[in-house]
């Protein structure tokens, strides 16, 4: 039977379409009807480029997941798309399936680290992830093509294939340890039963129950509030290192085996040895907001250090692409590309931690080797949207009139006798983001207040916020 052309008139509130991902409040700014357009919308973008449409779709647990996936489906459904649901878990997951089913893209709901009442999604289209442009173009008008790929619906259980494809990094590596796995209520709970059981050693699981009311703490693992009772579980039971994941199973924090929070400039140094050590001379990727030092061990272990710009997509694009075997974001999205697809996966970097401790120092050890800094938190400070990237130009100017040389990827980056700082525009909120770097403790409130002179010069207040 001929399909009658179909045109995209759905309008989708402006405030959920990010550079990563589309999220909003659901009941508010996100809802049923936003989900059933965007399937339409991203079924006719992959037919448009693909010879098939076969699309994977799972969910993470809020509370709202549910009736946001049957929603989707049904906008894939109108549209010729062959969708394969997979049900909850992690992101991660949904990109191993699309992966392993070779399928033609992939879309997850999941409001990822975010409060309960927020939820989303994040799209892959041809095993690629599908973002800036690309998610802005879906509000277009688009035509339906002439033959679309037979709409279908199937269900697949992937979550056994998917651990012990995680458990195998580790079969017969080094010894045993003692670990305790937040999966904070969140995606990653899932999967840790399954995992835990096919991997040596002793394991303890902490809020292992999907609940997207997050009873237990909010699902982020890059604030130090959210691992204090990992960190307590660990010095209680003397485990060797403690490992927690955000909501929706993709960025991964880390506690060693004396209860202190793991920075993850410390974590990308320990995994970049790691990779190094089978592949030398290596190029490994971290993003603007990473520490010098990160970038000096890289040298010194015999890698290429490369510079990246902030934002997982980005990362992991141009790991898939092969512009570096590693790459690993301050906010916690690690990427593997030497025995990896490359995707951002924190319970496959778990694994991999857990390989690389299973010989030689700990992880206490292992970070107490590594030169001393003294750095300021990712600090956001509010700039409204229509400014905030004028801000960063002008502040780029001024440091420029100075004599400095910035360095312009993705904000302004400065780097003085004293150390570095970093002013970018936020991607998903209205706020410039800063952080500051010294290696000396005395010099931290110098460069602190510097920044703080060039915002304050653009009308922008920082009071309090960069106060060391």
């Amino acid at each position: 039977m001929k399909r009658q052309a179909i045109a995209m008139r759905h309008r989708f509130h402006p405030s959920i379409l990010r550079a990563y991902d589309i999220r909003g409040i659901v009941g508010e700014t996100l809802g049923c009807a936003d989900a059933r357009a965007l399937g339409q919308a991203f079924g006719i973008r992959v037919l448009a480029e693909r010879t098939s449409c076969r699309i994977v779709v799972g969910r993470d647990g809020r509370l709202t997941s549910p009736t946001l996936e049957s929603a989707l489906v049904k906008g894939l459904r109108e549209v010729g798309a062959h969708v394969m649901r997979i049900g909850v878990g992690p992101t991660p997951m949904v990109h191993f399936a699309d992966h392993r089913l070779a399928a033609d893209g992939s879309v997850v709901v999941t409001g990822s680290h975010n409060p309960p009442e927020h939820n989303g999604f994040k799209l892959s289209l041809g095993g690629a992830p599908f973002f800036g442009d690309s998610i802005r173009a879906l509000t277009q008008p688009a035509r339906l093509p002439r033959n679309p790929w037979r709409s279908a619906v199937e269900d697949l259980g992937i979550r056994a294939a998917y651990a012990a494809s995680l458990a195998d990094g580790l079969a017969g590596k080094g010894r045993p340890l003692r670990v305790a796995w937040d999966a904070g209520n969140g995606a990653a709970g899932a999967l840790l039963q399954h995992l835990t059981a096919l991997l040596p050693g002793e394991h303890h699981i902490l809020n292992g129950a999907v609940d997207g009311r997050f009873p237990a703490h909010h699902p982020d693992p890059s604030k130090p509030e959210n691992l204090s009772e990992l960190a307590a579980t660990v010095l209680a039971k003397r485990l060797d290192l403690g490992v927690a994941f955000d909501g929706d199973g993709d960025r991964l924090g880390v506690v060693d085996g004396a209860g202190q929070v793991v920075s993850p400039d410390h974590l990308l140094c320990v995994f970049a040895a790691d990779v190094l050590t089978d592949s030398p001379g290596a190029a490994v990727l971290a993003d603007v907001k990473t520490s010098e030092t990160v970038f000096r061990h890289i040298s010194k272990l015999g890698g290429r250090p490369r510079l990246g710009p902030t934002g997982h997509a980005h990362m992991r694009a141009r790991v898939q692409s092969g512009e570096a075997l590693f790459a690993g974001e301050l906010s916690g999205h690690i990427f593997f590309a030497d025995e990896h697809p490359g995707y951002d996966d924190a319970l496959y970097a778990a694994v991999r931690l857990l390989r690389a401790l299973s010989h030689g120092p700990t992880l206490a050890q292992r970070c107490a080797e590594l030169p001393r800094t003294f750095s300021t938190p990712e600090i956001r400070i509010p700039c409204p949207d229509t400014r905030k990237f004028e801000v960063v130009r002008s502040v780029c100017d001024a440091v420029t009139r100075r004599g400095i040389s910035p360095n312009t990827l993705d904000g302004v980056r400065v780097c003085t006798e004293q150390g570095w700082w970093l002013l970018r525009a936020s991607n998903t909120e209205a706020a410039v983001v800063t952080r500051c770097e010294t290696y000396r403790e005395a010099d931290l409130p110098e460069l602190c207040a510097m920044v703080q002179g060039l915002l304050t010069d653009e009308g922008i207040s920082a009071a309090g916020a960069l106060n060391v």
